[in-house]
């Protein structure tokens, strides 16, 4: 569970992990072998930026490396919540991260404790996902489906201390 603004995690980055974190945020190869192209960009192995892409994942610098997709173009997605007792987040967090459909939790400052996105080919599967969590938690389930839409650009430059 990541918790918003209490999560600290130290990341050991040189600067090619550096360029690897930043350079790549937009614009990131459509090719059969993305990593490869990568790779070449940056002067090194496929293998090798692999190696320190998963690294970084495992320091918590990186989440996952996607594509971000026009919400209901493939699929269904929503943001969902539940007002969890505070003693029980570290149990339930993990439980609604193990469906392949959650892309993230995390913890909020409110009443409404715990937040998720769900992603599924088809708003009855978000229902069924959601419906399973309430029924595991016994807790009602926020439902707050997309309304309108905003392009937002999600990346944004580093800083390195």
């Amino acid at each position: 569970m990541e918790r918003a603004g209490t999560h600290k995690t130290e990341v050991v980055a040189d600067a090619l992990d550096r360029r690897l974190l930043d350079d790549f945020q937009r614009d990131f190869p459509l090719t059969p072998r993305p990593f490869a192209a990568l790779a070449e960009r940056l002067g090194v192995g496929e293998a090798e930026a692999l190696q320190r892409l998963q690294r970084l994942q495992e320091q918590g610098a990186i989440s996952r490396i996607g594509a971000v997709i026009t919400p209901h173009r493939a699929g269904w997605s929503t943001l969902a919540a539940i007002a969890l007792p505070a003693d029980e987040l570290d149990e339930v967090a993990p439980l609604v991260s193990s469906y392949a459909e959650v892309n993230h939790n995390y913890e909020r400052e409110h009443e409404l404790n715990l937040w998720f996105v769900v992603t599924a080919p088809s708003r009855a599967r978000v229902e069924e996902v959601l419906g399973e969590i309430g029924t595991w938690t016994g807790l009602p389930v926020l439902d707050l489906p997309l309304v309108e839409a905003y392009r937002l650009d999600l990346g944004f430059a580093l800083s390195w201390s």
